[in-house]
Protein backbone atom coordinates (compact mmCIF):
# COMPACT_ATOMS: atom_id res chain seq x y z
CA UNK A 1 0.00 0.00 0.00
CA UNK A 2 1.29 3.44 -0.90
CA UNK A 3 1.13 6.00 1.88
CA UNK A 4 1.13 9.73 1.49
CA UNK A 5 2.32 12.40 3.90
CA UNK A 6 -0.39 14.85 5.00
CA UNK A 7 0.42 18.41 6.03
CA UNK A 8 -1.52 19.88 8.94
CA UNK A 9 -0.65 23.12 10.72
CA UNK A 10 -2.17 21.59 13.86
CA UNK A 11 -4.24 18.61 14.95
CA UNK A 12 -7.30 18.53 17.19
CA UNK A 13 -9.03 15.58 18.86
CA UNK A 14 -12.67 15.17 17.81
CA UNK A 15 -13.19 12.02 19.88
CA UNK A 16 -10.88 9.18 20.87
CA UNK A 17 -10.07 8.00 17.34
CA UNK A 18 -10.94 10.94 15.08
CA UNK A 19 -8.55 13.83 14.48
CA UNK A 20 -9.20 17.14 12.73
CA UNK A 21 -6.44 18.48 10.45
CA UNK A 22 -6.26 22.26 10.71
CA UNK A 23 -6.62 24.62 8.93
CA UNK A 24 -8.44 22.45 6.33
CA UNK A 25 -10.91 21.08 8.90
CA UNK A 26 -10.67 17.57 7.42
CA UNK A 27 -11.60 14.86 9.92
CA UNK A 28 -9.32 11.81 9.79
CA UNK A 29 -9.81 8.37 11.36
CA UNK A 30 -6.91 6.77 13.24
CA UNK A 31 -5.99 3.40 11.80
CA UNK A 32 -3.57 2.30 14.51
CA UNK A 33 -1.32 0.69 11.88
CA UNK A 34 -4.18 -1.63 11.01
CA UNK A 35 -5.21 -2.73 7.53
CA UNK A 36 -8.05 -0.64 6.05
CA UNK A 37 -11.41 -2.44 6.38
CA UNK A 38 -9.68 -5.43 8.04
CA UNK A 39 -8.27 -4.16 11.35
CA UNK A 40 -7.72 -0.96 13.28
CA UNK A 41 -8.63 0.71 16.55
CA UNK A 42 -11.90 1.73 18.17
CA UNK A 43 -12.66 4.10 21.02
CA UNK A 44 -15.96 4.92 22.73
CA UNK A 45 -18.50 6.91 20.72
CA UNK A 46 -19.27 10.53 21.46
CA UNK A 47 -22.64 12.23 22.02
CA UNK A 48 -25.78 10.55 20.71
CA UNK A 49 -23.73 7.69 19.26
CA UNK A 50 -22.84 6.52 22.78
CA UNK A 51 -24.97 3.64 24.05
CA UNK A 52 -24.76 4.46 27.77
CA UNK A 53 -23.51 6.97 30.33
CA UNK A 54 -20.36 4.92 30.91
CA UNK A 55 -19.45 5.21 27.21
CA UNK A 56 -20.09 8.99 27.32
CA UNK A 57 -17.63 9.26 30.22
CA UNK A 58 -15.03 6.95 28.63
CA UNK A 59 -14.97 8.94 25.38
CA UNK A 60 -14.07 12.09 27.30
CA UNK A 61 -11.14 10.28 28.91
CA UNK A 62 -9.96 8.81 25.58
CA UNK A 63 -10.36 12.18 23.83
CA UNK A 64 -8.37 13.86 26.60
CA UNK A 65 -5.51 11.40 26.18
CA UNK A 66 -5.56 11.81 22.41
CA UNK A 67 -5.46 15.59 22.88
CA UNK A 68 -2.33 15.20 25.05
CA UNK A 69 -0.67 13.02 22.42
CA UNK A 70 -1.55 15.47 19.62
CA UNK A 71 0.13 18.29 21.57
CA UNK A 72 3.52 16.57 21.26
CA UNK A 73 6.16 18.02 18.96
CA UNK A 74 7.38 16.18 15.88
CA UNK A 75 4.20 14.30 14.90
CA UNK A 76 4.01 12.82 11.40
CA UNK A 77 0.64 12.10 9.71
CA UNK A 78 0.55 9.41 7.02
CA UNK A 79 -2.55 8.75 4.93
CA UNK A 80 -3.10 5.10 4.04
CA UNK A 81 -4.55 6.11 0.65
CA UNK A 82 -8.01 4.91 1.76
CA UNK A 83 -11.11 6.69 3.10
CA UNK A 84 -13.65 5.11 5.44
CA UNK A 85 -17.13 3.98 4.40
CA UNK A 86 -18.98 6.55 6.53
CA UNK A 87 -20.84 9.55 5.08
CA UNK A 88 -17.94 11.71 6.34
CA UNK A 89 -15.47 9.92 4.01
CA UNK A 90 -12.63 10.35 6.49
CA UNK A 91 -9.11 9.47 5.37
CA UNK A 92 -7.69 6.53 7.34
CA UNK A 93 -4.40 7.73 8.82
CA UNK A 94 -1.55 6.79 11.09
CA UNK A 95 -0.01 9.49 13.23
CA UNK A 96 3.52 8.81 14.42
CA UNK A 97 5.16 10.33 17.47
CA UNK A 98 8.72 11.66 17.33
CA UNK A 99 9.96 8.31 18.72
CA UNK A 100 8.23 6.43 15.87
CA UNK A 101 5.38 4.98 17.93
CA UNK A 102 1.98 5.24 16.24
CA UNK A 103 -0.61 7.13 18.34
CA UNK A 104 -3.39 4.57 17.84
CA UNK A 105 -1.04 1.86 19.13
CA UNK A 106 -0.28 4.06 22.14
CA UNK A 107 -4.02 4.38 22.86
CA UNK A 108 -4.39 0.58 22.58
CA UNK A 109 -1.43 -0.09 24.85
CA UNK A 110 -2.69 2.37 27.47
CA UNK A 111 -6.25 0.97 27.41
CA UNK A 112 -7.99 3.99 25.83
CA UNK A 113 -8.79 2.05 22.63
CA UNK A 114 -9.67 -1.51 21.64
CA UNK A 115 -8.98 -3.47 18.50
CA UNK A 116 -11.47 -2.96 15.69
CA UNK A 117 -12.47 -5.49 13.08
CA UNK A 118 -15.36 -5.68 10.58
CA UNK A 119 -18.84 -6.49 11.87
CA UNK A 120 -17.66 -6.33 15.50
CA UNK A 121 -18.94 -3.58 17.77
CA UNK A 122 -17.03 -3.01 20.97
CA UNK A 123 -19.32 -2.81 23.99
CA UNK A 124 -18.15 0.07 26.16
CA UNK A 125 -21.13 -0.30 28.50
CA UNK A 126 -20.22 -3.65 30.08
Amino acid sequence: MITELLMCASLAAVDGDTVKCLPSGQNMRLLGEGVPFVSGIDTPEIGSHAKCIKERKLVLIAKGRLKELLAEKGLRVEWSGVIDNTPAHRPLVNIYRADGEEIGKTLLKEGFAREWRPRHRNDWCD
